[in-house]
């Protein structure tokens, strides 16, 4: 099976699937890792490990449509079988969507349908729930709506923080991303 990964930031979870593809512990090709803006350590990342990388900056285009069809032309390129959006923070078009029909794969850090959108871990804190977690789900046009593939639960505990419950979840996040990956591989 071969992917692409879209990331914004750090790429935590891009590594461990690196990492797994190394190891011998999933049966993928990444053929490519894009972002949405230059400089990302997702980019330094995959480049480090001989991937492919490409930046569709989203800053450099005037209108959101071009951003949108810039990357679409991009990601076909490679041909992937499947799209990973990992950490990625822009939301894609329509069009992009309907490209990747169930095969545009979207990571959340909380138990959806609770907590969508970019602040999940805060509002499931600023919520009081004591437990928390990750979705793995195939992306939709809506925020956060697409139908959900797995869910890994994460306990709340008294002392944390944002930071410290982010961190938590994302290491759930990674496990169960390549659950999820080495399924759809099999």
């Amino acid at each position: 099976m071969r992917i692409l990964v879209l990331v914004s930031g750090t790429g935590s979870n891009l590594q461990a699937v690196i990492d797994a593809v190394e190891a011998g512990e999933l049966d993928i090709e990444i053929v490519a890792v894009g972002a949405d803006r230059p400089g990302t350590q997702g980019v330094a990342r995959s480049a480090a490990a001989g991937i492919p990388t490409f930046v569709v900056d989203f800053k450099a285009f005037a209108q959101r449509a071009d951003w949108d069809a810039a990357l679409l032309a991009e990601v076909r390129s490679f041909e992937p079988d499947l799209v990973v959006s990992s950490g990625f923070m822009r939301i894609v078009g329509p069009d992009f969507i309907a490209a990747f029909p169930q095969r545009y794969l979207n990571t959340h850090p909380a138990l959806l349908p609770a907590f969508p959108g970019a602040h999940g871990v805060r509002d499931a804190l600023a919520y009081g729930v004591k437990v928390t977690g990750c979705t793995v789900m195939y992306a939709d046009a809506g925020i956060d709506t697409g139908p959900i593939i797995a869910q890994r639960a994460v306990t709340v505990l008294d002392d944390d923080t944002e930071a410290s419950l982010h961190e938590r979840i994302k290491v759930a996040e990674r496990e169960v991303l390549i659950e999820v990956l080495a399924g759809l591989a099999r």
